[in-house]
């Protein structure tokens, strides 16, 4: 790597967790992404890219959600697929110290692609682990054990109170990933841990399947 012998460096995760003789058997495995740094907080100058590979039909995304979202009780479906990814929204922001803020566009702007719907918040932010598990289909955010970091590490869900701010308001407990492919054709979520300076990206499309 052109590393002179009197170089500092250091080797990481994406998530910026240093590897060391004491964590390398943990940390290290088949298809992880690792960073050659000077320093454990070095700006990276360039994106990178990771690719995750899982192998389900892509019919079992784009169309989980059908059965669900159709049989909602003769009910517009479409409120309960927003309450889907509002409720993931509720979650990141649950133990914010200040405000929280939950945003909904309708986007219609031609020349920015397609018209999308777009739910931003002030959250925690995700990994890129967290990221890459919010992939995984059937992968619940309360029962996530070993390599997977749960999207939502720490959070406690609230006691069975009237939908609010402070309620998980998911109608169906189908996901994310179902609503998304219930309301269009494919999903990009960008999301910067509150403790780290990386922005993170993941993109599933139903013509990239």
């Amino acid at each position: 790597f052109g590393i002179t012998s009197d170089e500092n460096f250091v080797i990481t995760t994406t998530n910026r967790k240093e590897i060391t003789e004491d964590n390398f058997s943990e940390l290290v495995q088949d298809g992880v992404t690792l960073y050659l740094l000077q320093s454990v907080d070095q700006m990276l100058l360039l994106a990178t890219k990771e690719r995750i590979d899982f192998l389900p039909h892509y019919d079992t995304l784009v169309k989980s959600g059908m059965y669900e979202y159709y049989a909602s009780e003769g009910q517009n479906p479409l409120p309960f697929a927003l309450a889907e990814l509002i409720d993931n929204s509720l979650s990141a922001t649950s133990r914010n110290t200040g405000i929280r803020s939950i945003q909904i566009k309708l986007l219609f702007d031609e020349s920015q692609g397609k018209p999308a719907v777009a739910v931003i918040d002030n959250g925690s932010g995700m990994t890129s682990k967290q990221l890459n598990n919010w992939a995984v289909y059937r992968l619940s955010k309360f029962t996530r054990q070993g390599d997977f970091e749960s999207d939502h590490s720490g959070y406690v869900r609230p006691l069975p109170v009237p939908r609010s701010l402070n309620s998980d308001i998911s109608y169906f407990g189908v996901g994310g990933k179902q609503a998304v492919f219930f309301v269009g054709q494919s999903a990009r979520m960008i999301s910067k841990p509150a403790t780290s300076q990386d922005v993170h990206e993941l993109v599933l499309s139903k013509e990239d399947f």
